[in-house]
């Protein structure tokens, strides 16, 4: 079976809200993205939007399987654009990996600035 890694930032990560969703995947690790990025507080869950002044925004990497993969793209709304899912550039020493994480597509316009973690 064919799986994935994706960077988790928010309400997915180990002891978070939404967790549950991740039933059945594997931790890989604790990670931090290139500092290409900002992290919103959009009441609830936190949004990750591209940021030319980005900083490297703390999160986890999981291996996830089609199934999981499928779930977590209904749940983060890809169809709806809420959310894009691309490949996130990581830090040492996850640099060399192929990593994806969802990029936060709307307007972050007046929410609060979450500095590096969630």
């Amino acid at each position: 079976m064919k799986t994935r890694l994706l960077f988790l930032y928010g309400t997915l990560k180990r002891g978070r809200s939404n967790h549950a969703y991740m039933r059945g995947q594997r931790f890989v690790a604790e990670a931090s993205t290139a500092a290409h990025y900002r992290l919103h507080d959009m009441g609830g869950y936190p949004g990750m939007v591209s940021a030319e002044d980005g900083l490297s925004i703390t999160g986890e990497i999981w291996e996830v399987d089609a199934e999981g993969l499928a779930r977590l793209d209904e749940l983060e709304d890809i169809e709806g654009g809420e959310y894009v899912r691309e490949v996130i550039p990581l830090l040492p020493p996850h640099e060399e990996l192929r990593v994806e994480g969802y990029r936060y597509l709307r307007s972050v316009q007046g929410r609060p600035d979450l500095g590096t973690m969630w």
